[in-house]
């Protein structure tokens, strides 16, 4: 059994709209909803042994707060396809993890993560910005991520968890 942990993004901000998509920050929710979420995955025992994220920055920075507010040792490991990946790219992206993580985590976007957890679990919640869907996989090895070979055991939504 593997667990993947699929975190998307903090909120973002568009204060500065000549700004490339690829190069938007966090917004002062984002910044505060980031640390929250690695800090509630420590509390959890959700504990990533790698962390593979989005380069867009809105999405580093998200990788790299909850990382350290969790205490993460997890490498951190920037993929350029996770950026605008739909679910079978992502899919393929997670069967190339190391088989020696048994839990891992993914950073990026939506729509490719929200049609992610649809398509390994048959299940398509609501997945806002920050949220991270917990996924249990029927699988001993990476590769053998396909869809409807997972179960959404959890969905943690910051503003629901934050009470804001």
């Amino acid at each position: 059994m593997k667990t993947l942990l699929v975190l998307r993004h903090a909120k973002s901000s568009w204060d500065y709209p000549e700004l490339p998509d690829f190069e938007r920050p966090l917004n002062k929710r984002g910044e505060k909803a980031a640390p929250y979420m690695g800090e509630l995955m420590r509390s959890k025992g959700l504990v990533p042994d790698v962390i593979v994220s989005s380069p867009a920055k809105r999405a580093k920075t998200t990788a790299r707060l909850a990382a350290e507010a969790g205490g993460f040792d997890a490498e951190l490991e920037f993929d350029e396809r996770v950026y605008g990946a739909g679910a079978n790219t992502l899919a393929y992206i997670i069967a190339d993890f190391e088989d020696s993580a048994d839990t891992a985590m993914i950073v990026g976007h939506n729509p490719g993560f929200e049609d992610l957890v649809g398509a390994l679990t048959g299940e398509h919640p609501r997945f806002p910005t920050a949220a991270l869907a917990v996924i249990d996989l029927e699988i001993s090895v990476w590769s053998e991520t396909e869809r409807g070979k997972g179960m959404l055991r959890e969905l943690f939504i910051p503003k629901e968890e934050m009470g804001g």
